[in-house]
């Protein structure tokens, strides 16, 4: 070893690029940067763009967080690449919304169940209507204080020595999440009592109805997915309800497609909103956060109701 040693150490005299990249090499291989490296280097990888930044909240410069899903992508309709199982095979650690949302992973992760470390962010959380399962519970902001609770123990868990950074990190996030959802009770006020009626393009906005003290209308896709389609007689449905109850707005996430809601609209007098951002974040305004998310969400819904 010695020889080999003596050797090399000649040859780098001669030259001093190549004797850069020969300690680079030694010194990333040696066992101690190998361990270091362990936070440094490895992503977390998160499901969405809005659970991505919750995540980011807790996890802070400690670690890398990205996220599988692109801005401005809807889940219900994105469709696996490549790239993806590449990351999925590059991460330790995978963090979902669960209760069924990422079925377009389903596939991806049942491969990779043996060596990876997959966290529902929603668990403990009950979740359900009838025998189906509504994903949308961080809709309720309420509700992602248990997502941090989740998080923050996943994180701990795949790296202990940052314990003190993410229960910090949590701390004032759920902060900032109990500040969010009073605001959101102080801006429902303005909405009288009986014009609280949402109609939406998917089932979405459960969650949110039921903290807030809306009444869920219908749905022009009844179904958690957008991917559904509605019957002629579902739409038939949900014209007359609409016009019985004083229904004054249909909401629509911006993915969403607006043909359905727009014909709805024709035939019953009420404005489509179609700007909403429930399912994923936007590169800057208005929704470069999960908490901008929301508050935009609830401006344009108090917007048209109120």
């Amino acid at each position: 070893m010695q020889n080999i040693v003596t050797t090399l150490m000649k040859y780098m005299k001669q030259n001093f690029l190549l004797s850069i990249l020969i300690f680079t090499l030694i010194t990333a291989c040696s066992p101690s940067n190998a361990a270091d490296s362990h936070q440094s280097d490895s992503a977390i990888l998160v499901s969405t763009t809005f659970l991505a930044d919750i995540t980011r909240n807790i996890a802070g410069d400690r670690l890398t967080v990205d996220s599988l899903l692109p801005l401005e992508t809807d889940p219900h309709s994105y469709q696996p690449t490549p790239q993806d199982m590449a990351k999925i095979e590059r991460s330790q650690l995978i963090i979902i919304n669960g209760v069924g949302y990422e079925s377009f992973l389903a596939a991806l992760l049942e491969n990779n169940r043996d060596h990876k470390i997959i966290i529902e962010a929603s668990k403990n959380i009950a979740a359900g209507k009838d025998a189906e399962i509504d994903p949308h519970i961080w809709l309720d902001p309420n509700l992602v204080i248990t997502y941090v609770e989740n998080i923050r123990a996943a994180l701990t868990e795949y790296d202990p020595k940052g314990a003190g950074v993410y229960q910090s990190n949590a701390d004032a996030y759920t902060a900032q999440l109990k500040e969010l959802d009073g605001w959101i009770k102080t801006e429902v006020e303005q909405i009288p009592a009986e014009k609280r009626l949402l109609v939406t393009n998917h089932e979405a906005l459960g969650y949110f109805a039921k903290r807030y003290g809306f009444t869920i209308t219908g749905s022009v896709i009844p179904s958690f997915s957008s991917n559904a389609a509605p019957s002629a007689q579902q739409m038939a449905s949900l014209i007359d309800e609409i016009k019985k109850l004083g229904v004054s707005a249909i909401f629509l996430d911006s993915a969403d497609n607006d043909t359905l809601a727009k014909q709805i609209a024709n035939e019953t007098g009420v404005t489509v909103i179609s700007d909403l951002h429930l399912e994923s974040l936007t590169e800057g305004p208005p929704a470069a956060t999960y908490i901008d998310m929301m508050k935009h969400n609830v401006t344009r819904i108090v917007e048209a109701l109120k």
